[in-house]
């Protein structure tokens, strides 16, 4: 491994220093107290000349063989970020122009006892300029991203990370550096360069089978022969090939029919069974060369993408069975987890990833803007049972598709495809995220008799290209060409439709700031929706880290330069402004923590009725729309600190969002909406049985703590995975059987129950907005700390009804079992789950308690 510490040093060599490799020059400079945090104050704009400079990186190493033994001997990149030269000993090996291929290069003939290897940078943004100015063919949109972004570009004409010359969350930073692990490899005969196992089920058969692949470089002149020999002890399973491998890149294809008799348990999503792997040994014997021994894990499940039409419904239905069994989908987006990827670390992946599952999602989509993610990332996702809608690298653009930009773009495709299609996570490959959508909604305003040019080139990249080494690579799951689409129907339309948001066929992303949010008529009935959000800010104490004293106001200019995306600021403002009064407070420092708590408290509310509106939807047809089936919010986490649609924040602290999500994604939950003056509460449940339970209504006053009514309607059923409507009543019926309320006077709660300790998070229902609400009185609320075990336990007591309680213990990194609820009763038990050391002392003095009436 050449792992380790390199020479770094800039284009005239005025700068130069000691390198961690895998790592890039932004954390090098950091690293050795050359530059501040990137992420600090403006320091994204004042650090820009490092992304515009040509960095080389070198080493010395001494050769840990003796060369002539072996027949080949190769160097070789898992990942260059990404234009580079590479220099073995002064000869130039080849160039790498793609951050997401592997690049393999042969040094047999060029190594020695000490060798001394170079990687010459090219600046990204300036070859990405080059490459659009080579491109006399047609104009390639966009050329830049909107000023806001204060970023770089033509980022099309590189395939490099899309967002790191900025986005509408995050800043531009696009690094050079070598990203990934960095080795010498040397073999004789023959080496293994890629193994997948993808597992079948035939249903004829009844039986399971696993299709394992491997491929080879086979550096002797004539065939080998040889043994593989698979062996599953669990599953008393244990299979012998007989296999030739022939010269040059050779694959062999084994089809292992597993043993009968052996119960096989399936993988199945978060809440729906286990995620059972299997220990799998794979022993290759050949006539020459050393033994290879492979151990894996493998997972059993099958996945289905279901497009049928609907009785009553025109169009077709989008949605996913795994073994067999329908799923709706719930989750959300996924972005990288910061700018710098070598700062991603396992333990960062697994916070974000089980908080997804702490919050009862069971998918994310790795969104096509970012990164193809480490092993890890999708390791975790196959142990924890998140399923994972897999973007190809292309957002919001046009793309070129000339000889070499194809040829790259191919050799991509083919390599992630190998390394990732063994995880079960993996349920959907999607070529490309909106840029159907651009074209049919005709984003970059191309004129109408030049359209046919980017259609051609559109089919050319995303269908004759990635989907034919995508369906040649891995027949074991679908594929869609980009997210918005129709589906089936945009295939029909010559794989662009003319509306790609149309809500009888396949995903939607849905995206309004300018309607009322909790009004659940402005969403799309959809069958699908892959996207839709609004923003927050993060929370003060992730901001504090990175801002000054003077930078503490909603207005200032750093609040303004954190923002990028358009209007965002003022489209916060307004959402609150519908519903809550807004902050007055006289210190500007309270008034921007409450403005905080408030775009919190705003997003949560939003997103909490956009998604229960889609869970609601899901066994319905009304006026030919519904089955919605899936529902990924936009995003789940953030690159940096600053306001954006996530509901992680850098760092991974839970916004109100998070806790929302928690709630509204439960596996049993009551919804409430409003339709024409009646209250409809429907029942919503993944669960696989159906069940009979309570649903208890309670109608309480904003002023008394004691309920004003309360209703337990028996034996309702609960149908297993659907949504079913359980209970209805006029509203003017409600407040005249609960004699001394007015909407703005009560407000609305309910749960279900059921016998054997089954029960809903309890919802709540809101007659008016919270800012013309009549009785509520400002609260005193405390709170107790205790330790158990390896927990906390917070006591909360109040003295009046408070909406949105939200216990903060600033940056003492955890989570609370519960925040940001409505608190109806005097006494409330909430758990703190430590991610590192605290003690009782420290929460205490660091918790601020904050309930709506605190905003003034």
């Amino acid at each position: 491994s050449l792992r380790g510490s390199w020479r770094l040093r800039s284009g005239n060599g005025s700068v130069s220093l000691r390198a961690e490799v895998p790592g890039c020059v932004h954390t090098a400079l950091l690293c050795r107290g050359l530059i501040q945090d990137p992420y600090y104050r403006f320091n994204d704009v004042m650090y820009r000349w490092i992304s515009l400079d040509n960095w080389t990186y070198s080493r010395m190493f001494k050769t840990p063989f003796d060369v002539r033994k072996w027949q080949k001997v190769n160097l070789v990149f898992e990942g260059v970020d990404t234009v580079a030269q590479i220099l073995l000993n002064n000869v130039t090996l080849g160039r790498t122009d793609n951050m997401f291929n592997r690049y393999n290069f042969d040094i047999t003939s060029v190594i020695q006892e000490v060798n001394f290897v170079e990687v010459r940078f090219l600046s990204a943004v300036s070859y990405a300029a080059e490459q659009s100015r080579c491109h006399k063919a047609h104009s390639i949109p966009p050329a830049c991203p909107p000023p806001v972004q204060k970023g770089e570009c033509h980022v099309n004409f590189i395939r490099k990370e899309q967002c790191s010359f900025s986005w509408d969350w995050g800043p531009s930073f696009p690094t050079q550096g070598i990203w990934k692990d960095v080795r010498i490899e040397a073999y004789n005969h023959y080496h293994l360069i890629y193994f997948s196992i993808t597992p079948f089920y035939a249903k004829s058969a009844q039986q399971w089978y696993l299709e394992v692949e491997s491929i080879f470089d086979v550096v002797s002149s004539k065939p080998i022969a040889g043994l593989v020999s698979v062996n599953i002890p669990k599953l008393q399973t244990q299979q012998t090939f007989s296999v030739k491998l022939q010269p040059g890149e050779g694959s062999i294809v084994l089809l292992v029919n597993i043993n009968k008799s052996a119960a096989v348990e399936a993988w199945w999503p978060n809440g729906h069974g286990k995620q059972t792997g299997y220990n799998m040994t794979t022993t290759f014997t050949m006539e020459a060369g050393c033994q290879i021994e492979k151990f894996s894990k493998v997972y059993f499940r099958t996945v289905e993408l279901v497009q049928e039409p609907i009785p009553g419904s025109p169009g077709l239905s989008f949605y996913f069975r795994i073994n067999g069994r329908p799923i709706f989908v719930k989750g959300s987006n996924w972005i990288p987890a910061d700018s710098f990827q070598d700062r991603v670390t396992y333990d960062t992946l697994r916070l974000l990833l089980k908080s997804a599952a702490d919050a009862n999602m069971n998918a994310l989509r790795v969104w096509g803007g970012g990164v193809y993610e480490q092993d890890e990332f999708y390791d975790i996702c196959d142990e924890i049972g998140i399923m994972i809608w897999q973007d190809f690298m292309f957002a919001c653009a046009l793309y070129p598709t000339n000889q070499n930009y194809l040829e790259s773009v191919r050799a991509e495709v083919s390599h992630q495809v190998r390394r990732l299609k063994s995880h079960p996570s993996i349920i959907l490959w999607s070529g490309n995220n909106e840029n159907e959508a651009a074209i049919a909604s005709n984003w970059f305003s191309i004129p109408y008799p030049d359209i046919g040019v980017y259609v051609k080139d559109y089919v050319t990249l995303y269908v004759n290209n990635i989907r034919e080494i995508v369906l040649s690579e891995d027949k074991s799951r679908p594929f869609i060409a980009s997210s918005p689409t129709n589906g089936l129907e945009s295939v029909r339309e010559g794989w662009l439709s003319r509306n790609p948001y149309d809500t009888h066929y396949g995903d939607t992303h849905f995206y309004d700031y300018n309607s009322d949010c909790w009004n659940w008529t402005v969403y799309p009935k959809t069958r699908f929706a892959s996207e839709y959000g609004f923003q927050s800010w993060p929370s003060f104490s992730t901001i504090e880290k990175v801002s000054s004293p003077e930078d503490w106001s909603y207005t200032s200019n750093f609040s303004f330069h954190r923002q990028h995306h358009d209007g965002g600021n003022i489209q916060m403002l307004q959402e609150i402004g519908r519903h809550f009064k807004l902050p007055q407070s006289p210190d500007p420092v309270k008034q921007f923590k409450d403005m905080i708590y408030l775009t919190q408290v705003m997003q949560a509310q939003c997103i909490k009725t956009e998604t229960e509106f889609y869970r609601f939807s899901q066994s319905e047809i009304i006026n030919g729309e519904g089955h919605t089936m899936g529902a990924l919010y936009w995003q789940l986490n953030d690159i940096w600190q600053a306001p954006s649609w996530a509901s992680l924040e850098y760092g991974g602290k839970w916004k109100l969002l998070h806790y929302f999500a928690q709630s509204f994604f439960a596996p049993l939950l009551p919804v409430a909406y409003e339709d024409k003056g009646m209250l409809h509460i429907y029942g919503v449940s993944d669960l696989h049985e159906d069940h009979k339970l309570t649903l208890s209504v309670v109608v309480h006053a904003w002023s008394s703590l004691e309920p004003v009514c309360t209703l337990d309607k028996e034996g309702v059923t609960v149908k297993a995975q659907s949504a079913v409507p359980i209970y209805k009543e006029s509203i003017s019926d409600l407040l005249e059987r609960c004699r001394n309320c007015t909407r703005k006077s009560c407000v609305i709660t309910f749960c279900l129950v059921g016998e054997d300790g089954l029960w809903s998070p309890r919802n709540h229902y809101f007659l008016s907005s919270l800012k013309d609400a009549v009785g509520l009185e400002k609260t005193q609320l405390s709170a107790s700390v205790s330790k158990q075990d390896d927990i906390y336990i917070f006591v909360l007591q109040t003295t009046a009804i408070a909406p949105f309680v939200t216990l903060d213990v600033g940056s003492i990194k955890g989570r609370f079992s519960d925040n940001g609820f409505l608190m109806t009763e005097e006494k409330k038990m909430v758990v703190f789950y430590p991610w590192e050391p605290t003690s009782v002392k420290e929460l205490e003095s660091s918790l601020i308690l904050t309930s709506l009436l605190d905003v003034v």
